[in-house]
């Protein structure tokens, strides 16, 4: 008889997929980890969705010969996204920037490409940690809920998303500047009127 996952497996599964992008799409999309992510989400379930077909979408149209000139990553949070990485020159980091910008249903595009050699794996690994850690410490505080900051990292760089209200941003930022290995915080959510969130979490949780 199957066991059933314990609740820090569940939280660790929850702060690792986000982190690992395309490598985990099956892992949230069913079981017990996935519907809470879901459904906790200030995002409907349909934007959701199209965010990561944005993400796979840009992935999957890099203009040819870039390859291993260049680390380009896509994460789309509520119909925007953020392309961070690394490219050679100005027009590859404008040519990707172009293509971002054509994805279907995206409404806005950060293109923070950096023009420099492709980082090293070991600094991507770092990078994954940072955001982690980050996760990690919106999970123990009480001012803002971790699964309404999606945090990115590049070269120590962290890059905040999510849906927030401006007591939660100022919670978010203050935790990412604090936390070890951050180098500069971008700040990059949509704030909304308290009222607004209120209504968003009301609709999302049924009410309760």
């Amino acid at each position: 008889m199957p066991h059933t996952p314990s609740r820090r497996l569940l939280v660790t599964l929850a702060l690792a997929a986000p982190l690992l992008g395309a490598c985990v799409p099956a892992l949230i999309v069913g079981g017990a980890a996935g519907t809470a992510i879901s459904y906790h989400d200030r995002r409907s379930t349909g934007t959701q969705a199209d965010d990561e077909t944005a993400e796979w979408k840009g992935r999957n149209r890099l203009p040819p010969g870039l390859g291993e000139r260049a680390n380009i990553n896509f994460t789309a949070f509520n119909r925007r996204l953020l392309v961070s990485g690394e490219v050679p020159d100005e027009a590859s980091r404008e040519a990707v920037g172009r293509l971002a910008a054509g994805i279907e249903g995206i409404q806005q595009v950060h293109n923070e490409l950096r023009i420099a050699p492709p980082a090293s794996l070991g600094s991507r690994g770092d990078d994954v940690f940072i955001s982690s850690k980050v996760k990690a410490r919106l999970l123990d505080t009480n001012q803002v809920a971790s699964n309404h900051v999606k945090p990115v990292t590049e070269a120590g760089v962290l890059f905040l998303m999510g849906i927030v209200s401006e007591r939660e941003a100022r919670a978010a930022i203050a935790i990412g500047r604090t936390t070890a290995g951050v180098r500069k915080v971008v700040n990059l959510f949509e704030v909304l009127p308290d009222d607004d969130i209120r209504r968003l979490d009301a609709a999302r949780l049924g009410g309760r």
